[in-house]
């Protein structure tokens, strides 16, 4: 059995835990929140810091420090996981799901995860190019 099959996440090595990360960018990007409802709201607008060829922080040991509202997900309650997109494995995995076919734990190959279509590489924006959020909010379909 692999480990994400047999740890809690709580239960991961670091490498155990950053390999579980498939580098689709979506956690990067900016997100609204409704006041009113609570529902969240992705954008296509990334965070500055994510190269958007590869879906990888270029800065990642210091993100939290540099982006302010930049969330380290291992420090939060898994049950505060329902933010992250559908596909993201810390979601699928603090829900008793498995990982899917294209992950690159499964695949074995990184390349799986722009092939299915997952990476925001194809449409993502930096922020910086970004005047106004509410016009960049996006919709995913399950």
């Amino acid at each position: 059995m692999n480990f994400w099959q047999t740890k809690t996440l709580h239960e991961m090595t670091d490498a155990e835990w950053e390999s579980l990360c498939d580098n689709c960018g979506k956690c990067c990007l900016n997100k609204l929140e409704d006041e009113k409802t609570g529902e969240i709201h992705f954008t296509s607008a990334a965070c500055r810091l994510l190269d958007l060829k590869t879906c990888r922080c270029t800065r990642y040991a210091e993100r939290t420090r540099l982006v302010p509202r930049c969330l380290d997900v291992r420090k939060l309650d898994p049950e505060a996981y329902h933010w992250l997109p559908s596909t993201c494995a810390y979601r699928l995995l603090s829900e008793s799901e498995d990982l899917p076919t294209w992950h690159p734990l499964v695949s074995g190959r990184r390349e799986t995860v722009q092939r299915a279509g997952v990476s925001i590489s194809s449409y993502a924006v930096n922020e910086n190019q970004v005047r106004r959020l509410e016009d960049h909010i996006i919709r995913w379909l399950d």
